[in-house]
């Protein structure tokens, strides 16, 4: 039997599948372990490349077999399924992974640590916290309405209903009164805990010299900017700004073939929370342009003047992401470029 070069591990949770290669790519060992003897068995081995998928519990196993010594290699699941062989079983998902983590052009995920999984779990809270409301609200909103009252959508609005529940001019039944200060209540406790988790996101972002700095460009939060430098990997991973906005997902996605470039609709492949971030901020920047105005001949102008918003939104939102590796990489702050060619 030779030397062990490579480990792939198909994770699970009680139950892992580990499959190790030798530098020709030949079967060293095939073993099911349990969670018990993961660690033990992978600190018996030689040091070597340790592959899993990007899942769920992945970033832990990979701190705790780094420190083994192990270099650890994170895959996402996308690029694996392509090298599993017939059957789908525990035992050909952990041969893939290692045939998979082998390729020279294979793209890899890094390895998160204990303060970023903490900062994705604060802003994935909230991102939950804010989706109960927005059900909340609409709920109450369908409630009220088969009673004959109706309010506009969003949670800037619920005071007008909350004014006709707690009036006294006998519009609602006494039962339908009572539920609808359930949800009230349900509503503004979502909005506290929604609120210091902004807060406690602000304060991250302050304390981050790189989120500080992301929070200098037009549409770019304190928000948004934490979920950069959380789910982000180290921005040195891309070559161009463009590599990161591949990444995030703001590209076209591409049918090309025979030298003939067919550019569809935007991929939607990538980060989909700092997609989404920055695509509603690119709108708010949108939207105030065109309150505001903008100056003669920049490119927000031009677009708007012949393209659809939504359109120059995540047109914009792609610029955003370009310019926010370009700050992260450089160390700088934004300078708006009408203000540079002065």
């Amino acid at each position: 039997m030779g030397e062990v070069s490579i480990i792939g591990l198909d994770l699970a949770k009680n139950v892992f599948q580990a499959h190790g290669a030798g530098v020709d790519g030949s079967v060293v060992f095939r073993r099911k372990l349990s969670r018990a003897q993961l660690l033990e068995f992978l600190g018996r081995q030689p040091r070597c490349v340790v592959a899993m998928e990007a899942c769920a519990s992945a970033h832990y196993w990979g701190r705790a077999i780094g420190d083994l010594g192990h270099e650890v290699r994170l895959i996402p699941p996308a690029y694996v399924k392509p090298f599993v062989k017939r059957q789908k079983n525990d035992m050909a998902d952990a041969e893939a992974i290692t045939e998979a983590a082998s390729r020279p052009t294979m793209r890899f995920v890094a390895v998160k640590s204990e303060a970023q999984q903490a900062a994705a779990m604060a802003y994935r809270t909230r991102d939950l916290l804010v989706r109960q409301r927005t059900q909340t609200i609409n709920a109450l909103r369908a409630h009220l309405a088969e009673q004959g009252i109706v309010a506009p959508t969003g949670p800037a609005h619920v005071g007008r209903l909350a004014a006709v529940i707690e009036g006294d001019d006998g519009l609602l039944p006494a039962a339908v009164r009572d539920l609808a200060r359930l949800m009230l209540d349900q509503i503004a406790g979502l909005a506290a805990k929604i609120a210091d988790l902004d807060a406690e996101l602000r304060r991250r972002a302050a304390a981050d010299d790189a989120a500080r700095r992301l929070t200098t460009i037009p549409g770019v939060g304190a928000i948004t900017a934490a979920a950069i430098t959380t789910f982000a990997p180290p921005m040195e991973t891309f070559s161009k700004g463009r590599d990161f906005a591949a990444w995030v997902g703001l590209t076209p996605r591409q049918h090309s073939s025979g030298g003939k470039d067919r550019l569809g609709r935007t991929s939607k492949m990538g980060q989909k929370d700092i997609r989404r971030l920055l695509i509603i901020g690119a709108v708010a920047v949108v939207r105030w342009a065109a309150r505001k105005g903008l100056p003669e001949g920049s490119w927000l102008a031009r677009m708007l003047a012949r393209k659809p918003k939504m359109l120059v939104a995540v047109a914009l939102a792609n610029r955003m992401a370009r310019v926010a590796w370009a700050l992260m990489n450089k160390g700088e702050v934004y300078r708006d470029p009408a203000m540079a060619a002065a």
